[in-house]
Formats: structure tokens, C-alpha cells, sequence
């Protein structure tokens, strides 16, 4: 059976594409993005499996 771990971060909206890339590169995958506390900010939620 897979296991799994999870990541919640804070994405700038002005910032997005190299954030995502940043947690990409690292073998996280993007599940959801929802609106943050204000405008500018985001929050997504990634996972990756465990070795």
C-alpha cells in the first residue's frame, strides 16, 4: 500500500509559477489551491509519497 505525506504552504499570487516549480522540483504534487486570508495570498495543499 502507498503511503503518503502531506504539505500546506502559503503561494503569493504574484509568485505562483516558481513556487509551484520550487515544490514541484522537490517531488511535491499540487492537490488544491484555495483563497488565504487576504488577496494576495493563496493556499495550497501538496503530497508525495513516502520511500
Amino acid at each position: 500500500m502507498k503511503k503518503w505525506e502531506y504539505l500546506t504552504a502559503p503561494v503569493l499570487v504574484h509568485a505562483t509559477k516558481q513556487i509551484l516549480d520550487n515544490f514541484g522540483a522537490d517531488g511535491w504534487e499540487l492537490v488544491q489551491i484555495v483563497p488565504g486570508m487576504n488577496p494576495e495570498n493563496l493556499v495550497a495543499y501538496f503530497k508525495r509519497e513516502v520511500q
